[in-house]
């Protein structure tokens, strides 16, 4: 699900900055980026985020800014004489200047080094107090996000129900416009005295029923109710309200099928409309 937060305090001489964004994922993918003195505590900090954000494609950004450094050079005084002293007497055997081996061995390894400094308890208090300010945003983001497309979803829903009233109708006069078909095929082909009627409605029954949609109606309707009382539910069912729209599709899919009738297909076709509308929305939802 899309979402964003931030937040920016104030500690010592620094500004702890954090960032959050997210994109759509099928499950928790966490990007997090921290300062140097910060990485030793990044374990725990995917865990304080990972109770928050359940799923979704996740950068997590940590940075500071101000006048301050969380790097110490260290001049490691004993190895530079130790080059120094190599070097002065290497260039005396050979005869060569001695004037610029200071520069020299200034480049040399380990002559500088880097001391990493590590943030200490009371950093990491105000730095995980940024992080929740941060996540408490974000939510209210993605939450803010959600309220708008639970209206959309309603307003797809109760679309393919009114689309599906319209249905009702169109069934009852198929039936009737099928058995009449029939009959006049019969009577273009076949005497009427050599129909056996009691096979004829036999079979008539058994095709009609092959026809029959009541089923996936009452399917159809059952499951876009049970997507409506899933939408008001508090925990999460981004999930859930997936798996119910697959059976809607296949409901929908059924009768247009199975209706073999040029209205009922317009219906159809204007359902799956709705339908798949609801369902590139649904990646947005927890």
């Amino acid at each position: 699900m899309t979402g964003f937060g931030n937040a920016k305090l104030s500690y010592l001489k620094k500004q702890i900055v954090v960032e959050i964004k997210s994109v759509n994922s099928k499950q928790l993918d966490l990007f997090l980026k921290l300062p140097s003195s910060l990485r030793i505590y990044e374990s725990e900090f995917r865990t304080i985020i990972a109770d928050y954000v359940e799923r979704g494609k996740i950068d997590f950004c940590i940075s500071f800014e101000g006048d301050f450094s969380d790097k110490k050079i260290l001049f490691d005084r004993k190895t530079a004489q130790k080059y120094y002293h190599e070097l002065f007497s290497f260039a005396k055997e050979i005869h060569q200047e001695k004037s610029d081996i200071l520069s020299k061995v200034l480049t040399l390894p380990d002559v500088f080094k880097q001391e990493i400094a590590t943030a200490d308890s009371n950093e990491i208090t105000k730095v995980k107090e940024a992080i929740g300010i941060a996540l408490n945003k974000f939510n209210k983001f993605r939450a803010d996000e959600g309220k708008l497309l639970g209206k959309d979803f309603q307003k797809r829903i109760n679309n393919i129900l009114n689309l599906f009233k319209k249905i009702d109708p169109l069934d009852k006069k198929r039936i009737i416009q099928v058995r009449k078909r029939i009959d006049n095929h019969l009577n273009q082909t076949i005497v009427k005295d050599k129909i056996d009627k009691n096979r004829f409605e036999e079979e008539l029954i058994y095709y009609l029923e092959k026809m029959d949609i009541t089923e996936e109606k009452l399917r159809l309707k059952t499951h876009c109710n049970y997507f409506l009382d899933t939408l008001i539910k508090e925990e999460s069912s981004g999930r859930k309200l997936g798996f119910i729209s697959q059976e809607i599709g296949r409901e929908i899919n059924t009768i247009g099928s199975k209706a073999n009738d040029a209205e009922i297909q317009k219906i159809v076709v204007q359902m799956k409309d709705e339908l798949e509308k609801i369902k590139e929305q649904l990646m947005n939802v927890l």
